[in-house]
């Protein structure tokens, strides 16, 4: 077999388990509906089958990166690629929502295990830089698509041949993937550093309260015993995680990082995005089909203008990113997204569609530029020693927001009189996320990269009279 050929398989190895995890966290949004009148789930239900992949995916990913580290990268993908195909079987025999739910956890469980790993075999498998460069340009265009075609491929199958198909179409993957990667890849043995167990625990603990307390909260009500214990374990566990921090060098989380402001704006940024982008999504499935009467495929389609140009966009950064500065560029694509999602808060049953879809589409565009924007601030602020650990810090901040803004979305639902209502007080929330989104990005991404762009073309004090260093001096940043 040719070295290209060879290249080629090694790419999709590691790209199915990216691409499945990818799509199981969009396809659900299209078939959530049927399943919660096939299987006659609550409403809070339902957001646990779709918030209950997000949460042990979140909770478990720096977890799952050091065990990489620890017993080797091929070993761990293997382990991840094995439970989500077990899980996806599970989930499409399920005969109820509770096992639902809980082969749900188990593929968020599967998917930890395999996306860091993937990653760093893939940097492995491509020690020359040029060849890397290529095979991630590869593995991007077959990973973008299928996040991005997701909730259309969810409403085809699920109108085709039901809601079960969602979750085996898995099942070929998986096996593909596994014997892939047996055959092409080379594994690498681990280093035997430890875990930082306590932490981790501490960390899906708090998670988990989290999201209990927004999913169940309306429904328990906020007061109620059940709520208060939940909340109070969640707060014990943040202080425990905070007191163990400060006493071990064994962290869970570089906290280091976060004392730069580009690296703290650009997380808070990719938390607030991800808690918008499919906080909506989880919504609009259900809007589109609950509140205009879509059918599965329909909506899929009718969703689409949400996701098609996120490639598209992606391609367009690449282009683009060597002559536009990366805090405008987030500034004003936040904005848009903010812009056209408040433009949906007067939604109602006359809205025509074509009016839905441009603000649809409007944040789609925005956020094939926003995501490979703040991926380039974080990556960039922490500097090549600590890229891959910047990198992951990121993945599990975006991870979280989508579990809050899934969860929130859910709780407001489960609060408001009709569908119409609900997504019009989703869209305000939505709206105002990317909004401080764009505040954040201005003020901790754009202004330290002028003030650091101005002191580095300042004229020095050998070569420049006082009166040019005068002008030449930045001014001070705006509040």
């Amino acid at each position: 077999m040719s070295q290209a050929a060879s290249g080629r398989l090694k790419i999709m190895a590691l790209a199915t388990g990216f691409a499945m995890a990818s799509l199981d966290t969009t396809v659900m949004q299209v078939a959530g509906a049927t399943i919660q009148e096939r299987l006659h789930a609550s409403l809070s239900q339902l957001t646990w089958a779709v918030d209950g992949y997000v949460l042990t995916f979140a909770a478990l990913l720096m977890l799952a990166g050091g065990l990489a580290n620890r017993v080797g990268a091929k070993r761990v993908y293997m382990w991840g690629m094995a439970i989500f195909g077990g899980a996806s079987l599970a989930c499409a025999l399920a005969p109820g929502v509770g096992i639902l739910i809980g082969a749900r956890l188990l593929q968020g469980v599967g998917a930890a295990l395999f996306m860091p790993s993937s990653l760093a075999l893939l940097v492995r498998s491509f020690p020359d830089a040029r060849e890397r460069t290529r095979a991630l340009g590869v593995w991007s265009a077959i990973v973008t698509p299928s996040m991005a075609l997701g909730p259309t491929v969810g409403g085809i199958m699920v109108g085709a041949f039901g809601w079960p198909s969602v979750f085996l179409i898995n099942l070929p993957i998986c096996v593909a993937g596994m014997l892939l990667t047996r055959r092409y890849i080379t594994g690498t043995a681990g280093d035997g550093r430890p875990l930082a167990v306590s932490g981790h625990a501490a960390v899906i603990v708090g998670l988990a309260g989290l999201s209990f307390a927004l999913i169940e909260g309306p429904q328990l009500g906020w007061t109620s015993a059940p709520m208060i214990g939940v909340v109070t374990a969640a707060g014990l566990a943040a202080v425990l995680l905070v007191v163990r921090e400060r006493r071990t060098d064994n962290q869970v989380m570089p906290w280091a990082l976060f004392r730069g402001a580009r690296f703290a704006g650009a997380n808070a940024v990719g938390f607030l995005f991800n808690a918008a982008f499919y906080g909506a999504l989880f919504m609009i499935g259900l809007y589109v089909q609950h509140a205009r009467g879509a059918s599965p495929v329909r909506a899929g389609l009718e969703i689409m203008p949400l996701t098609i140009f996120l490639p598209v966009s992606n391609i367009v950064f690449a282009r683009v990113s060597g002559r536009v500065a990366v805090g405008p560029l987030l500034t004003v694509s936040l904005l848009v997204s903010g812009a056209a999602s408040l433009a949906l808060v007067g939604l109602s049953p006359s809205t025509p569609y074509w009016m839905f879809a441009v603000a649809l589409g409007l944040t789609s565009i925005a956020g094939g530029l926003i995501a490979p924007a703040m991926t380039a601030a974080t990556v960039n602020s922490a500097g090549a020693r600590h890229a891959n650990t910047a990198g992951s810090v990121l993945n599990a901040n975006r991870q979280v927001g989508s579990l809050v803004g899934i969860g929130s979305i859910g709780a407001v639902l489960a609060v408001t009189s009709d569908w119409t209502s609900g997504a019009a007080l989703s869209f305000l929330l939505v709206g105002a996320a990317y909004i401080a989104g764009a505040a954040i990005a201005w003020r901790l991404i754009h202004l330290p990269d002028r003030r650091q762009t101005a002191a580095a073309t300042a004229p020095t004090p050998n070569h420049a009279p006082d009166r040019v260093r005068q002008m030449s001096r930045p001014s001070p940043p705006s509040p």
